[in-house]
């Protein structure tokens, strides 16, 4: 998996996970990308710089380098809104 797509499936997840507190596969989702991010591709932070109306700011470190990678916000949001959209995922 590219990093591009570790810190892409990693956002979705984060995503998901903060709108679903109680959701454990979300939680559990959201720690294998990280795993990923860390033992795969080495990164030692990451996280979300901040958000616009259009785009999400990723911030990542590799190897004592900081960098940004940039995410459409509906493309990334796009997850939360099919689980949300589906009932199938929302019973109590």
């Amino acid at each position: 998996m590219t990093l591009q797509d570790a810190l892409f499936n990693w956002l979705q997840m984060v995503i998901v996970a903060e709108a679903r507190p109680d959701d454990h596969a979300a939680q559990a989702t959201m720690g294998f990308f990280e795993q990923i991010l860390t033992e795969d591709h080495g990164l030692t932070d990451f996280y979300i710089d901040s958000k616009d109306d259009e785009m999400i700011y990723i911030c990542y470190e590799h190897e004592d380098v900081i960098k940004k990678k940039v995410f459409d916000r509906e493309a990334a949001e796009k997850l939360l809104e099919d689980i949300l959209s589906n009932p199938k995922y929302n019973e109590q």
